[in-house]
């Protein structure tokens, strides 16, 4: 019998999913992307054709690099804030904690993206004219950089997130005992 007990002491409970922590490294992702990736279509987008009036049609290399640096970059910081609230105990937590974030990443991302492109059309739908015909282009431009810059986001984020669990706060050496009163 006390076999029995000492088996069921060391098992470890799985932490539950911090949801907060995964929606605020979505928002810490969204944020980062957005603000670089607007940066990065006004840098490539001028370069290529300044005169154009459509100046995403030039930047595929240096936008499709850019794409993959920045998603990278953006997702290891959204995932490693990620794991550091989720305030997990192990790597392995935090790794799942970056999964579930990347992948509420990418589908606000895909979201945005659908409802500006409703938004742009007036409202009456996604396929029905030439702002959509725009979004299709960029996407369908994206092509294997937007292969390798989720793969590579999605590793970053799961290593992200596993490495900001991983961090223990290390308590203070110079603390002392309060007596009470």
């Amino acid at each position: 019998m006390p076999d029995l007990v000492q088996r069921t002491e060391s098992i470890n409970l799985r932490s539950r999913t911090d949801w907060g922590a995964i929606w605020a490294g979505m928002f810490t992702f969204i944020a980062i992307w957005s603000v670089f990736g607007l940066l990065g279509i006004a840098i490539f987008a001028t370069a290529a054709n300044p005169k154009a009036a459509n100046p995403v049609t030039g930047m595929s290399w240096g936008m499709g690099i850019w794409a993959i640096v920045l998603t990278i970059i953006a997702m290891y910081v959204a995932g490693r804030e990620t794991g550091r609230l989720a305030g997990v105990s192990n790597r392995h937590d935090g790794l799942i904690h970056g999964m579930i974030m990347f992948g509420l990443s990418v589908v606000a991302t895909l979201v945005i993206t659908v409802l500006g492109g409703s938004a742009l059309n007036g409202g009456t739908g996604v396929a029905a004219s030439a702002h959509s015909v725009y979004l299709l282009d960029v996407f369908s431009g994206l092509g294997w950089f937007g292969f390798f810059a989720l793969l590579l986001g999605w590793l970053a984020a799961m290593g992200g997130a596993s490495t900001g669990a991983a961090q223990k706060v290390q308590p203070a050496s110079n603390l002392r005992d309060i007596r009470a009163a």
